[in-house]
């Protein structure tokens, strides 16, 4: 099988570290989806796997072959890139055999794979079109038939999608992960958006400032993440998070925002973050609530509606489906938490995970 393999690789720039510890491996099973924010060493990553950068520390692998010292050219790596990087004066047809001329690869055998790439992507029709002439699916497409058509031992994507329209980008964001599936190849893809990452990742590894903060299935990802950064990251809106702390088997948020029992909490004294997502948050009386507060601004996205409210400055929000009656701003609520989906963070931002047994 397959595998790139990345153990502690660690990058400095003018003295600066820009990664640390970075150990992660992508086999050809396995859709994995580098994300966080900008500037935090996703393409860092992708440029050290591909041999255009040089790791300060650390091994990379592919299969049992200790790769850092293999020169670019050897590694036989497919790019995915944001702006597509096709010739414009070159037909798709030329543009898809690009790379096999440069290997000096005959032309019955240009001929016979642009073909099948060609057909594999839809673009048949298309062969004899410059790069103007196509949507920018299509030229998407082309992109990702130079990567195919190589045979490469790994692929590597760097946010391919970003120009596109929402709407292409959700039909290649399917497009690309099937694809690497059907030609089991180890795949690598970059974005800063948590919703692709979500969708297309088999696994996700989670970034900031350089640091790997979860490796992990999307299920994971959103229901169990490490800390608070990944918390309010990952999830669209983001996680709530209230501090405050425990006192006799009691949770007081500290703004005085409202107080509720955590029996699970019983031994234990000191600070506590508690999260709560919106969709885990809901309408109830006011003798079962556990905060009472002013709607602040409310969101229509159709099947649902996000509502806000404010403490002390900051917003908070929940989720409320088609079949609620909608508070207007300014209007009472009184909310409840599902506390079975309550999160748990120390003062630091980790996760504590309770013993359920």
């Amino acid at each position: 099988m397959k595998e790139i393999k990345l153990i502690q690789i660690s990058k400095e720039f003018n003295n600066r570290k820009v990664l640390e510890d970075i150990s992660f491996e992508a086999n050809e099973e396995e859709f994995v989806v580098l994300v966080g924010p900008s500037g935090c060493g996703k393409t860092t990553i992708l440029r050290i796997i591909a041999g255009l950068e040089t790791p300060t520390s650390g091994k990379i692998y592919f299969n049992d072959s200790l790769w850092n010292e293999v020169p670019p050219g050897e590694r036989k790596v497919g790019m995915v890139f944001q702006n597509y990087a096709l010739y414009p004066h070159f037909s798709v047809f030329e543009n898809l055999a690009f790379p096999l001329k440069v290997q000096k690869v005959d032309k019955s055998t240009i001929a016979e794979k642009v073909r099948k790439v060609a057909e594999m992507l839809n673009l048949t029709e298309k062969l004899n079109n410059k790069p103007k002439e196509l949507s920018g699916g299509e030229r998407q497409r082309v992109a990702l038939g130079r990567a195919i058509i190589r045979e490469p031992n790994v692929f590597l994507f760097d946010e391919p999608l970003s120009n596109l329209d929402a709407k292409l980008r959700v039909l290649m964001r399917a497009e690309i992960v099937n694809l690497c599936k059907n030609l089991k190849t180890p795949s690598i893809y970059v974005t800063h958006d948590q919703i692709e990452a979500l969708t297309m990742g088999s696994k996700i590894v989670v970034l900031n400032q350089g640091k790997i903060q979860q490796v992990g299935t999307p299920n994971e990802i959103y229901y169990r993440p490490a800390n608070t950064f990944i918390a309010t990251f990952i999830g669209t809106p983001q996680m709530n998070l209230f501090q405050g702390f425990i006192q006799e088997g009691k949770f007081f948020e500290k703004n005085g925002l409202f107080q509720f029992s955590l029996k699970q909490f019983d031994y234990y004294s000191g600070n506590l973050i508690i999260g709560i997502r919106p969709e885990d948050i809901y309408l109830t009386s006011r003798e079962t609530s556990i905060i009472n507060t002013t709607v602040k601004a409310t969101e229509y996205i159709g099947y649902e509606t996000l509502v806000y409210f404010e403490h002390q400055g900051k917003l908070y929000s929940f989720i409320l489906d088609k079949n609620h009656n909608l508070p207007k701003e300014g209007e009472q609520v009184n909310l409840a938490f599902k506390t079975d989906f309550l999160h748990f963070f120390d003062k630091e931002g980790k996760r504590i995970e309770l013993d359920t047994n």
